[in-house]
């Protein structure tokens, strides 16, 4: 029999349940999960930390750390549109899931901390997501496949 509350961790005041009974419902409480994977592996933490953020800090209202994870959050929602970001700041599931309880970046800020990314900075990344790879297995893989295919028409790929 299935659980009738599944409880994750708070974010300062705010309780977090998952309550099958109704209410506030959310298509979107699987960021949720997503959260508690990223506060224990802390991968966009580690990404952040790697990029630069040229932004005067005074003047700064998002981290960076809160819009990459903003941005790999929704992305992994099926939110890959910047469009999606003048709805989804105000969306309270996402906010929780960020650790936010204000709103979130718009898609202008967002979009302007992607374009300055440099090419420096995409390696460092990289390396970053290979070594969180690595130190994921006790022994390396017997295989690794890597899929270079940049579309997703089923006839084109595979």
């Amino acid at each position: 029999m299935a659980p009738e509350k599944l409880t994750f961790s708070p974010l300062s005041r705010r309780q977090i349940e998952a309550d099958f009974s109704g209410g506030h419902i959310t298509s979107d409480a699987g960021l949720l999960l997503l959260r508690e994977v990223d506060k224990q592996h802390r991968l966009t933490h580690r990404l952040a930390s790697v990029l630069h953020d040229p932004r005067a800090p005074e003047q700064v209202r998002h981290k960076i750390d809160t819009l990459i994870r903003q941005r790999v959050f929704c992305v992994a929602a099926g939110y890959e549109d910047f469009n999606d970001h003048e709805a989804l700041r105000y969306d309270q599931t996402l906010q929780t899931a960020l650790g936010e309880d204000e709103v979130l970046a718009g898609k202008s800020t967002l979009c302007r901390s992607e374009q300055k990314v440099d090419r420096q900075a995409m390696v460092k990344a990289h390396e970053l997501l290979w070594h969180h790879f690595i130190e994921q297995h006790d022994q390396p893989p017997k295989e690794i496949v890597l899929d270079f295919n940049d579309n997703d028409i089923p006839v084109h790929g595979e």
